[in-house]
């Protein structure tokens, strides 16, 4: 099924979608253009437009595939349970709404392919710089054609990047006492499709995820594991699409990396 045809075939719809339905609204929205879909989450008529395409596009490709978009859930949650049973494609037509609403990076389009939970392949787009990463399950990692392997940023102590976004104070504390002390802590791009890129080329060594819906993640996950890297459950499990009620995921440039994270993490609960 991952044959370099999909793989081309894919990229061309996002493109796509990135250059009609987001790069022009880039800078440009209009207030009637932002909804409010929780606290500090918005989704714009970019993202609306180019899961649109997106659907259609993909639909098309492989029809045997249903579609698992973000805003389609959100207006029927009930289209997450795709993921449990059948081939489908997860759509994240925009990750970075809110940078992308505030006129600013980064800002991508994430894809997935997965069958019954378990990810086949995945593409990650940069809207602003064109960068483009895909990975396929037991084939490799690539950016812009050529194959990648993960790497570390060297520095000591590593790099962090830990999104307290939607931790309580307690978790919080938690990190600024017993995390904080062994990792300099970084700032959150707020964009999974350049969080996970980051892993791979040596900006951050660690990142940490609270929330890990599939439309965030599923791409992400492939992409970084297939480099060489690691992602999964804080328990070791691997992550999957369809396990999508579940929390907290760690992401690491190396599995050494992941494994003295994980310690620390399991030590303090």
């Amino acid at each position: 099924m991952m044959t370099p045809a999909l793989h081309a075939a894919v990229e061309t719809i996002m493109r796509e979608a990135s250059e009609r339905a987001i790069l022009p609204r880039y800078q440009a929205l209009a207030l009637s253009d932002i909804d409010n879909k929780a606290v500090d989450d918005v989704v714009t008529i970019a993202d609306k437009e180019a899961e649109a395409m997106l659907t259609e596009r993909l639909s098309a490709l492989l029809p045997e595939a249903s579609v698992v978009g973000e805003e389609a859930c959100f207006a029927d949650m009930t289209v997450m349970e795709r993921l449990k049973d059948r081939l489908c494609w997860i759509v994240d037509p925009l990750d970075g709404t809110n940078n992308f609403a505030a006129g600013k990076p980064p800002f991508g389009v994430l894809v997935a392919l997965a069958d019954r939970g378990e990810i086949l392949g995945g593409w990650i787009l940069d809207c602003l710089s064109g960068r483009f990463c895909r990975a396929d399950a037991g084939g490799g990692a690539w950016i812009d054609g050529e194959r990648i392997t993960a790497r570390t940023t060297g520095e000591e102590p590593p790099l962090a990047a830990i999104s307290t976004l939607f931790l309580d104070p307690e978790a919080r504390e938690k990190i600024r006492a017993h995390i904080a002390p062994h990792y300099r802590l970084v700032d959150i791009p707020r964009c999974a499709a350049e969080q996970y890129p980051r892993l791979v080329v040596g900006v951050n060594d660690i990142s940490v995820f609270n929330r890990t819906l599939p439309w965030d993640h599923a791409a992400g996950v492939l992409f970084l594991n297939e480099a060489g890297g690691k992602a999964a459950r804080p328990d070791g499990s691997p992550y999957r699409a369809d396990e999508y009620e579940r929390s907290d995921l760690i992401g690491a440039a190396s599995p050494a990396l992941w494994d003295a994270f994980a310690e620390i993490v399991a030590r303090i609960g």
